[in-house]
């Protein structure tokens, strides 16, 4: 049985459900952390992301595989899983949406993925760099890390949620925080049934930290 993030995406609710008991939108929580990473001649290469799920879809999609220690998870058990996260990702277009000098920008398949467990706070972290097709010099990129069905609802870490690797000088980044939920957000949300989907599928966007790095 597949638990991957996608997997239960596509299945739109399904035994998510019966882990969380949720009754609203969002059912999965991700706090993230995203470096952008640039070549040695100062292309874009791409962006690396570090998504921390909430601790309940950590406990389901975890139930059930082989662990040699009770309570803990190596890099090596959760492999398959982390593999099937990442491939099925991009049925979603992995989440990520982004421009470069204001064209959109396309993305390849993800790589130097793996899943950690960090048994304290009983949490999965996935982690995969995701190579943009073709480098790209830019003097802007910006991008955006939200699931439009707002399923999922990605939050960036408040320490450290962006990194340039390998970016020339001067280069400066800005992070907008996402709006909040007002009162009338929040009822739609508790209307909506366990098992039903949000009326517009770009709610999520609403939602979403826009980033914006900029280069001399």
């Amino acid at each position: 049985m597949k638990r991957t993030l996608a997997t239960i995406l596509a299945a739109g609710l399904g035994l998510a459900l019966a882990a969380t008991a949720a009754a609203a939108h969002p059912h999965v929580w991700v706090v993230a952390k995203s470096s952008v990473v640039y070549g040695t001649d100062g292309s874009v290469v791409g962006v690396r992301h570090s998504w921390a799920f909430d601790d309940m879809y950590s406990a389901f999609a975890t139930q059930g595989l082989d662990q040699k220690t009770k309570g803990e998870f190596t890099r090596e058990e959760l492999e398959s899983l982390a593999k099937e996260n990442v491939e099925a990702l991009k049925d979603f277009d992995f989440f990520t949406f982004a421009k470069l000098d204001g064209k959109k920008a396309v993305f390849t398949d993800p790589k130097d993925y793996y899943l950690e467990y960090n048994s304290k706070d009983t949490v999965l972290t996935l982690n995969f760099m995701l190579p943009l097709k073709s480098p790209v010099k830019a003097n802007a990129l910006s991008f955006e890390v939200f699931d439009p069905s707002y399923f999922v609802d990605f939050q960036f870490a408040e320490k450290d949620p962006l990194a340039l690797d390998g970016a020339p000088a001067g280069c400066e980044v800005n992070l907008g925080k996402p709006q909040e939920l007002t009162k009338e957000m929040v009822k739609r949300l508790a209307e909506i049934p366990p098992d039903g989907q949000i009326p517009e599928n770009s709610f999520g966007a609403a939602f979403a930290n826009k980033i914006l790095v900029k280069c001399p």
